[in-house]
């Protein structure tokens, strides 16, 4: 039985209930959810109907949990029920109604965990979107990392999600970039506030094998031309490095379209017609502070230039005109101080920030070697890249370690711990889980050990202590899911599989052989245990997927 299952039980004990008392049945909830009490000790699932419905009803919670415990009760499946504290029902299941779960998870498969909690929502997820004027460093790469997981879990509860990076390719940094190139064409110094490292050679000298004729131009025009071929250049770069990592965008979205389309102009307009600009000494200001900012913020300098603020209007405006009911940004930690002005500029729009906009802060990254943070890039000179994290530790383990931390902390990744072939690293701990359970059913084939038709299936011989904390843990995944995906945390998803799942197997595996012994008769119990088995399989490999990490049938 699954929690979805054992939940509409109980609801419809207590329509039985309802019905038996003449109590208004209109106070019953379309829907309620039973949860993992804390304690093991107090049952395998606990509820809180009867105290949610108590003050509706004007029934005492403990007589209204007496009275659903003994509807409860009498439900196929439900071995006992308890009243603890001022009405909670702590639920016990017979071993047969637990085991069931198993085939559940088997049969589901690829689907098990998913649901239609955030079914309607339109989001547009953004994150990475790093300036086209180096390579995607370390703190970039821990948001492909969370956002490409984000972006998996919420549609694995429903929501039609577009995934977005913002190429920032128009505005000064694409000028320093430029003469950063033509100085080292020219095997002059980068300028001052120009970028350094070894790429900026590399790019160079692509630009001239592609355009030879660079060579003879003025400074003026060769700038142009490093400016569009180096900036196309950075862009298959990144997209590639992005690619191989496992993130593919839905939208490479560029911000001098928004410039080239007159998109800023089109906000200025809407933001004039909210009533939310005004003129002061020859510029354009937006009135955010109207909306809880510290100060207004220019749009239009007075010179006529538009600044960065008034392009993240046009943006976020273009977003919303797409149809997308909530953006979500992820940002640095260096961009703290966006949130207020961000949230501000959308009520300027006539949005409510809170349901509109929603800004994630990433903390920073460090790369220990040795003990020691690494501070610099062979290749880009003053930062930790993609390449350098992929390099030292590989796709799987980079991916894991970056989504497995709450991104509002800061996270230190020790290579000689993720490279490690132990369970104190913790993607080979659970990535070998995924291998146990792929071996063990290729041992019971070789031997002729099968899991039979599920109607065949035993499963009240799952009746081992091990057996049934397996399930439960089993039995938590579609719950840490949904949680996950609303809180934007993928990392309990990894969490989850580390503290519940793989532990449980460990411990299930050394306390229940699955496959028999030497010439032993193969029997139910074995094909049950087998059904457990294939079922973790199952959800470690779902699991593993919405981290963007692969699940190994052999390590």
């Amino acid at each position: 039985m699954t929690p979805a299952e054992l939940a509409s039980v109980v609801l419809a004990a207590a329509h039985a209930v309802f019905e038996q008392r003449e109590l208004d049945r209109a106070a019953l909830p379309a829907s309620t959810v039973v949860e993992r009490p804390r304690n093991p000790e107090h049952g395998d699932y606990a509820s809180t109907l009867a105290l949610q419905l108590s003050k509706k009803v004007g029934v005492p919670p403990r007589e209204l949990a007496t009275a659903l415990a003994d509807e409860l009760g009498r439900a196929p499946g439900v071995k006992s029920v308890e009243i603890a504290g001022p009405g909670f029902l702590n639920i016990r299941l017979d071993a047969a109604a637990a085991g069931q779960l198993a085939r559940v998870i088997v049969e589901t498969g690829a689907e098990y965990g998913r649901s239609d909690r955030l079914a309607g929502e339109k989001i547009n997820l953004e994150f990475v979107s790093a300036n086209p004027t180096g390579p995607v460093h370390i703190g970039g790469v821990r948001w492909a990392a969370v956002g490409d997981a984000l972006s998996r879990l919420l549609r694995a509860t429903g929501a039609d999600v577009g995934t977005e990076y913002y190429f920032n390719d128009a505005g000064s940094q694409i000028d320093r970039f430029a003469r950063s190139l033509l100085a080292a064409a020219k095997g002059e110094p980068a300028p001052e506030d120009g970028y350094g490292g070894a790429y900026i050679a590399e790019i160079a000298t692509e630009v001239q094998a592609r355009r030879p004729e660079v060579r003879s131009l003025d400074d003026d025009a060769a700038q142009e031309i490093f400016r569009v071929e180096g900036v196309a250049l950075m862009f298959d770069e990144i997209r590639t490095s992005l690619r191989d990592f496992g993130v593919e965008f839905d939208t490479y979205f560029n911000e001098k379209d928004l410039h080239d389309r007159g998109e800023l102009d089109l906000a200025l307009a809407r933001l004039r017609q909210q009533g939310h600009l005004y003129e002061s000494e020859g510029a354009t200001w937006l009135r955010t502070t109207d909306f809880g900012d510290d100060k207004d913020r220019v749009l239009r300098k007075s010179n006529g230039e538009w600044t960065y603020f008034a392009a993240d209007c046009a943006y976020y405006l273009d977003k919303r005109e797409r149809g997308f009911e909530r953006v979500v940004i992820m940002l640095g930690a260096d961009h703290h101080g966006y949130i207020g002005r961000m949230k501000a500029m959308s009520a300027c729009f006539g949005d409510d920030p809170e349901r509109n906009l929603e800004i994630l802060i990433g903390q920073l990254v460090n790369l220990l070697r040795d003990g020691a943070p690494m501070r610099m890039s062979k290749r880009a000179g003053t930062v930790i890249t993609l390449e350098d994290l992929v390099d030292a530790i590989g796709v799987d383990a980079a991916r894991y370690a970056l989504a497995r931390y709450s991104s509002d902390s800061p996270i230190d990744i020790d290579i000689e711990l993720w490279t490690r072939a132990t369970r104190d690293n913790p993607v080979y701990y659970v990535q070998y889980v995924a291998a146990r359970t792929a071996g063990v059913a290729r041992n019971a084939a070789e031997v002729g050990l099968v899991p039979g038709d599920a109607d065949a299936f035993r499963p009240e011989l799952l009746d081992h202590e091990k057996e049934n904390e397996l399930l439960k843990a089993l039995a938590q995944f579609p719950a840490v899911v949904a949680t996950a995906a609303e809180l934007r945390e993928p990392h309990r998803v990894a969490r989850y599989l580390e503290e519940s799942v793989a532990a449980s197997y460990h411990r299930f595996y050394d306390n229940c052989r699955v496959l028999p012994l030497g010439d032993e008769e193969i029997t139910d119990l074995h094909r049950a245990r087998l059904w457990l088995n294939n079922a973790t399989r199952t959800v470690i490999a779902n699991g593993l997927y919405l981290l963007g990490v692969s699940a190994p049938e052999r390590m």
